[in-house]
């Protein structure tokens, strides 16, 4: 009898409060049993990590289920079939799977989702192709309605969602200007992504930047970060303007509100005063928009239309500083575990 294969995984440590650390994390591991019949065996090859997974870390409530102590670290990944005795699935198939931080997984096949181009790198399955993308899409799509003219200012531009809400706006026919750390950052949101304007949020005078590259308002603020950007971009809303909400990255790991003048009231005022439409969503808010937009995304990628870039790390145990590293912004695309 051969040996059982030894699987890998890495699960939570403890609960985390503000910063993540290496010791919210261990490293375990644990032969896998025999197939049953209806299973696969799967291998894990591209993880994705993701910051809404640091929100699963904590004990507070959200709006899904947190990780417990001991729990495998969520995460979606694109898996291959090693062994199967299920007759929808045979080695060798690559499948999109929600196995998380681990090497080997069983599955009974319900969550499992064989990959729907064969022509397209399996990776941008996590990334363009995956959550990220369909966010951008379907937030523009059912929220931000981006009008040919208008201006989208889109933070976080440089990574998966932001450089993905930027050049859909630009096929739309709308002005899209990115905010980003850094000067590198910045200048490939416009020799990469095609943004016709780019704003370093960590330049001193950031505001004066914004307002000379967005000098007709904001018609669509799409944020995934929130914090100080949000704050200064309030000041330049347009009437009727829209604020897609799908992140606060900025917050995150603060353990309480930061000191300062309580500004809300400015920015109710300026809800109110310019009519804004602003609505927090998840993306499978949108499911029902989910083949259209694999449709129009894999035809963009094809037609190199839509550019994309991966930040590429390699082997599991690679996964908890890079996904630390990320929260703090080190990252350069969309983020991916190789195993």
């Amino acid at each position: 009898m051969a040996d059982p294969i030894i699987n890998r995984r890495i699960v939570l440590a403890k609960y985390l409060e503000g910063e993540p650390s290496d010791s919210h994390f261990r490293i375990e591991q644990t032969p896998m049993r025999e197939l049953g019949d209806g299973e696969v065996l799967l291998k894990s090859v591209f993880l994705s990590l993701d910051p809404y997974v640091r929100n699963r870390m904590t004990n507070a409530q959200s709006y899904a289920k947190g990780l417990s102590i001991g729990d495998v670290v969520i995460g979606e990944t694109v898996a291959e079939v090693v062994a199967s005795r299920h007759s929808a699935f045979g080695p060798g198939d690559r499948v999109l799977s929600w196995v998380g931080w681990q090497e080997y997984a069983i599955s009974d096949g319900s969550d499992l989702r064989l990959l729907p181009y064969a022509d397209v790198p399996p990776s941008t399955f996590l990334g363009v192709l995956g959550m990220p993308g369909m966010t951008a899409y379907t937030g523009l799509a059912e929220i931000g309605k981006p009008q040919a003219g208008e201006t989208v200012v889109v933070p976080a531009a440089s990574g998966p969602v932001g450089s993905a809400v930027g050049q859909i706006a630009r096929i739309q026919g709308a002005r899209a200007v990115g905010i980003a750390g850094g000067a590198t950052k910045c200048k490939r949101l416009i020799d990469d992504y095609g943004f016709d304007a780019a704003v370093d949020h960590r330049a001193p005078d950031f505001e004066a930047q914004l307002r000379h590259a967005c000098p007709n308002g904001i018609d669509v603020y799409f944020d995934s970060v929130g914090g100080h950007p949000l704050t200064v971009a309030t000041s330049m809303l347009n009437d009727f303007s829209r604020i897609p909400l799908c992140g606060t990255i900025a917050d995150y790991t603060l353990p309480a509100s930061p000191p300062g003048p309580d500004r809300r009231p400015s920015f109710v005022r300026a809800l109110l005063t310019h009519r804004v439409t602003m609505r927090g969503f998840i993306v499978y808010d949108f499911a029902h928009r989910k083949a259209e937009f694999e449709e129009a995304m894999s035809a963009w990628i094809r037609a190199g239309t839509i550019r994309y870039r991966e930040d590429i790390s390699v082997g599991l145990e690679s996964a908890p500083g890079t996904f630390i590293g990320m929260l703090g912004g080190k990252n350069d695309g969309k983020v991916i575990v190789a195993l």
